[in-house]
């Protein structure tokens, strides 16, 4: 198995995670057409918004993660 820079390494991290966030976000609760019937977009402004910084957590926690891989990789380049 060959060793990815860390550059790539982290990056690859970010993807994975920021593509969980993404299908984890994402589904039919809050969207007026998803066959849930005519009332299913009531509320929908306010579950958007919920979606919204929720997705924005996980973002940051999926940044997060790629900082910390990087300076561990960095750590272990160095020592």
């Amino acid at each position: 198995m060959t060793r990815r820079p860390a550059g790539v390494r982290a990056a690859v991290a970010a993807l994975v995670l920021a593509g969980a966030a993404l299908l984890t976000a994402c589904g039919p609760a809050g969207h007026a057409d998803s066959g849930q019937g005519a009332g299913a977009g009531a509320g929908a402004g306010a579950a958007d918004s919920s979606q919204v910084q929720d997705l924005q957590h996980k973002v940051d926690a999926a940044e997060s993660a790629a900082a910390q891989a990087d300076a561990d990789a960095a750590d272990d380049g160095n020592g």
